[in-house]
């Protein structure tokens, strides 16, 4: 029996089956992982979004490492220096001129924000509707179940909480006629993540905040996906005209160690006080640390940059195969967020991946999700995509144009 068999015969005897893996990884580095079996995979997926600047960067593993050895936690009843200045670097980095509030996943971050929404509306009016985007995804607690305008994901589950509505992405009509007089903000992604891999229009997003200012609407943005340089720029909504009131992180903001953000522009910022929110763990020294690591070497990196330029180039490759196969509609996304559109079940391509080496998720029903590290160099790429012509020429064959 392998290790990865006998680690994952306890996973099933262990483990809830909210998930059903197939590899057991044990180590990574940069673009790649270890399995437990040795085999060595390229990590396109990073973690769904998590390893941006790859695994165990050596910056973020001395940071946890130095600030594990002197204070591991703190509460929120006392202020620690990392969380303070990674707070600072944050509203910096947005330029909302606003604070942070900080929590452990990307779920409690878009609930504060909910929660901060409706806080601000019962001072304003007393509304407390949120619209979102069908397609959307925002996490997986009940209310942000109830955000996420997708039935799979809320089946089982009723009743939901109250207090949102539902509509089309990409489609201000729509959002305009999901609008009523309880409507307190609207919560979207710039990009849309496990819905499709699908990017906001700018007019879209333009027609968006002018109807928030128009109707005193709060802009939320869900960023948790998208966030820390994935796109090409610090946060997604940078790509575009516009400015949110609110925006959430989680995922690749501490690299891998739990961590959430809620960001608020000036306006929002007094909204929570003393009592009315709150985390134990929001804020935690030792992720903060992380987090600050993260900023530091996508600065000094280029990643932004390099995000753009090798996300063109992987774009360019995936077009190629669109070019070649039926089978492969479009390709979607920006920077290295980037999706392969199937006609049918992209699972078959997914396996093929994997059975190559390399690591892809799926988005959407009909997609296949490619979130590699912001590290990824030109040679990786390279070898990735020889990786992925083999795993098409498997799925597709001779049914290549």
């Amino acid at each position: 029996m392998s290790k990865t068999t006998d680690i994952l015969e306890t996973y099933g005897k262990s483990l809830m089956p909210t998930y059903a893996p197939s590899v057991v990884l044990a180590s990574g580095k940069g673009v790649t992982v270890r399995d437990a079996d040795g085999l060595t995979l390229y990590d396109f997926t990073s973690g769904i979004g998590v390893h941006n600047v790859g695994h165990c960067h050596n910056k973020v593993v001395e940071a946890i490492q130095q600030q594990a050895a002197k204070l591991t936690h703190a509460s929120n009843l006392y202020a620690n220096e990392p969380a303070t200045k990674l707070a600072a670097k944050l509203v910096a980095l947005s330029g909302l001129g606003g604070k942070v509030f900080f929590c452990n996943s990307g779920a409690e971050a878009n609930e504060a924000a909910i929660k901060l929404a409706r806080k601000w509306g019962a001072a304003n009016g007393g509304r407390y509707e949120v619209v979102t985007m069908r397609q959307g995804f925002h996490g997986r607690t009940l209310a942000t179940l109830a955000a996420t305008a997708q039935a799979w994901c809320q089946e089982g589950y009723d009743p939901l909480p109250v207090g949102f509505a539902y509509a089309d992405f990409n489609d201000l009509a729509s959002v305009k006629a999901a609008v009523t007089d309880k409507t307190v903000a609207i919560l979207l992604e710039p990009v849309q993540g496990e819905g499709g891999v699908t990017p906001a229009t700018e007019e879209f997003m333009a027609g968006v905040r002018a109807l928030c200012d128009e109707k005193n609407l709060l802009m939320i943005c869900d960023e948790v996906q998208s966030g820390m340089g994935r796109t090409g720029t610090w946060f997604a909504w940078q790509g575009y005209s516009v400015q949110p009131d609110l925006f959430t992180l989680a995922k690749s903001l501490a690299d891998g160690i739990p961590m959430g953000a809620l960001v608020s522009n000036a306006k929002c910022a007094d909204v929570f006080t003393p009592g009315s929110h709150a985390s134990t763990f929001g804020g935690n020294p030792v992720a903060a640390a992380a987090a600050l690591a993260v900023i530091e070497i996508i600065e000094e990196e280029g990643l932004l940059a390099r995000a753009t330029e090798v996300g063109n180039l992987f774009r360019e490759a995936l077009q190629g195969f669109v070019d070649q196969y039926d089978q492969l509609l479009e390709v979607r996304g920006k920077g290295l967020m980037l999706g392969l559109v199937v006609d049918g079940d992209p699972k078959e391509v997914v396996e093929a991946l994997k059975a190559q080496g390399l690591l892809a998720l799926t988005a959407g029903g009909n997609v296949v999700r490619f979130l590699p590290p912001l590290v990824l160099k030109e040679e990786d790429l390279e070898e990735a995509v020889d990786m992925i012509a083999d795993a098409l020429d498997c799925t597709f064959g001779g049914d290549a144009e």
